[in-house]
């Protein structure tokens, strides 16, 4: 019970690699902690100067344990009285769903408000999140559609990032904790992750032929977890990552 109350305080350069970090450290999922944004940082608008994100995540303590004051009932008293239809649940997905809700009309309204000043024709439509993100906690998508709009992905994703920390922050700042939001542009990021999902079974196949280690180039945190995941069942290669901030990059090696 000891490991799962485990706090912990990471920083980073956004709450989301905070968040990823803490996750990586604790050993769970981000269904199986809770998380306070204690500083959200700042990075100034479109990456321009800032200081690190600070976040404490808590692993979420196990229901029906000792600790609780739960005591156990003999089997014949369970039988008799059996355990009711399960309407917290029922209440909990409803509660996920309103919270969704919000989230989908404060973001749309963030994002129009950010594209206006930016003095950009272009318009948000929500979308269903991908698999992997939705398996882990529900998310709200949002695309940006238009024309001209590269200068919203930039190199490598940088300024895509940086726009969807930007969104959010404001959002956050409405909420008072920090939303499970995605933003896009003309699908890049789903392009990208293709890709990067064929490039990571390419190295993985050249790794299974030599039998020694390969590099792949420094990559941010999103894409590292996309090349994490398409490998993680892989019977002979495994994953892992190194090198820090900037240079952190993705390394597939043979399993012994």
């Amino acid at each position: 019970m000891a490991e799962r109350s485990r706090s912990i305080e990471v920083s980073a350069r956004t709450v989301d690699e905070a968040v990823l970090k803490a996750l990586q450290q604790l050993g769970l999922s981000q269904d199986e902690v809770t998380v306070e944004v204690i500083k959200p940082g700042s990075r100034g608008l479109l990456g321009l100067g800032g200081e690190d994100a600070v976040v404490r995540v808590t692993a979420k303590e196990l229901p029906g344990t000792a600790e609780e004051g739960v005591s156990e009932q003999p089997p014949s008293a369970m039988q008799e009285e059996p355990m009711p239809p399960a309407a917290p649940q029922k209440a909990q997905t409803e509660g996920i769903a309103a919270e969704q809700e919000t989230l989908a009309q404060l973001g749309s309204e963030v994002l129009q408000t950010l594209l206006h000043y930016m003095g950009l024709q272009a318009k948000v439509t929500q979308e269903e999140a991908p698999a992997e993100i939705q398996a882990e906690s529900p998310t709200v998508a949002f695309n940006i559609s238009g024309t001209d709009l590269g200068v919203l992905i930039g190199r490598r994703g940088e300024t895509l990032r940086d726009l969807q920390y930007l969104t959010c922050l404001l959002i956050s700042r409405r909420t008072q904790y920090w939303p499970n939001v995605m933003v896009d542009v003309e699908h890049y990021k789903s392009r990208r992750q293709k890709s990067l999902i064929d490039l990571a079974r390419r190295m993985a196949n050249k790794v299974r032929i030599t039998a020694q280690p390969v590099s792949l180039e420094p990559m941010p945190a999103y894409e590292r977890r996309i090349i994490h995941l398409a490998l993680r069942d892989d019977p002979d290669v495994f994953t892992e990552s190194v090198g820090q901030d900037e240079k952190r990059k993705v390394v597939i090696l043979p399993k012994k």
